[in-house]
């Protein structure tokens, strides 16, 4: 039986849900995210935010220089979490087999679940239509055979849009959009696939595996096989994260060598507590820091037996930033990451570095 695999990913979510909560919000150009005259992101914008170039990462203030008339709103994250559970709930409705891959995006297995005279387009207006009724969200839904084309899919007409690619279509579907829209092409390789004369999927299709391979290894052959809309991933219903992080943001640069120690001391804190709640422990410490002009490093550290201990955590990250910070240069903003987790082994003692 061939896979009918929906991907479901709402609209502008957090500002959508501002709206609802904020009726008097609606029609007005609305960005979540942090004040603009402190060191706030945006979060989310709405659509008639985005029609003046206000997208996701910017910084308020240069958010509000392209849309001045924009109404900043506080993010509340519980609450959109609250949203995103109910949401969930209704999905699971349609089928068990769901696999939620962020807080507004998740695909659902809908193989053998269209029934009698129904269409695939008939559930997901179905499912589009209890969405926007109990909550009041609209969503864009894409159908296909596998994951990768469903998640293209659903981008394709956004917002509310709803988009079918029937089996055997996906190469030609996926042909004329540039290479950034595949899972797993970020800015890099794009730039790499560019400077060889590539742009779009179909041209991407069109190289052999082997000069893929090549050129960048095991994820040139992976390239290939979702450039022909070849997919075989299952839906994973229980997922596990593969990564914890903190962050934070300054008021004003820093410069203050002991503060950023002080910073990464509280972020290892709270780190090790949430390992140590999961029963797991860390092989890899990962240190993010951006600089006044919003360049951004990210550095790691790996190191065996791994870890859950607040000691261990302080210790690798005040060694990541005595060896990768610029001191010259004030920072605007320090991350601590945990990764490659390890269940049940704990380490007791500090690592020598």
């Amino acid at each position: 039986m061939t896979r009918l695999i929906f991907h479901i990913d709402l609209d502008a979510f957090f500002a959508s849900v501002e709206e609802i909560e904020q009726p008097e919000l609606r029609g007005k150009p609305v960005v979540v995210g942090g004040k603009a005259d402190g060191r706030g992101v945006v979060a989310s914008a709405n659509y008639a935010a985005r029609k003046f170039g206000v997208r996701s990462a910017m910084p308020t203030v240069q958010a509000l220089r392209r849309c001045p008339q924009a109404v900043v709103v506080p993010p509340r994250h519980q609450l959109y979490k609250d949203y995103s559970r109910r949401v969930m709930d209704i999905l699971r409705r349609m089928s068990p087999e769901i696999e939620q891959i962020s807080i507004d995006e998740a695909f659902l297995d809908m193989t053998g679940r269209v029934l009698g005279r129904a269409t695939p387009l008939d559930v997901a207006r179905r499912l589009k239509q209890r969405i926007h009724t109990e909550l009041g969200l609209t969503a864009s839904v894409g159908i296909a055979a596998n994951k990768l084309v469903a998640k293209v899919a659903s981008d394709f007409e956004k917002p509310d849009g709803l988009t079918f690619i029937r089996p055997g279509a996906e190469a030609d579907f996926l042909a004329p959009l540039p290479v950034q829209k595949l899972w797993g092409i970020g800015p890099k390789t794009t730039a790499e696939l560019n400077a060889l004369g590539v742009e779009t999927i179909g041209q991407l299709a069109k190289l052999s595996e082997e000069n893929l391979v090549a050129k960048f290894g095991a994820h040139g052959a992976a390239m290939r096989r979702h450039a022909l809309g070849i997919d075989n991933r299952p839906i994973q219903t229980t997922r596990h994260a593969k990564s914890i992080s903190r962050e934070t943001t300054f008021v004003e640069d820093v410069a203050d060598a002991e503060l950023l120690r002080r910073t990464l001391t509280e972020m290892s804190e709270n780190l090790a507590a949430r390992l140590q709640k999961k029963g797991v422990t860390a092989r890899t410490v990962t240190l993010k820091l951006r600089y006044g002009d919003f360049s951004t490093l990210t550095r790691s550290i790996t190191r065996d037996p791994p870890t859950n201990s607040a000691d261990d955590i302080a210790r690798y990250a005040h060694f990541l930033l005595a060896r990768h910070w610029q001191s010259h240069r004030p920072l605007r903003l320090v991350g601590l990451g945990l990764s490659q987790f390890v269940r049940g082994a704990v380490q007791p003692k500090l690592f020598d570095i």
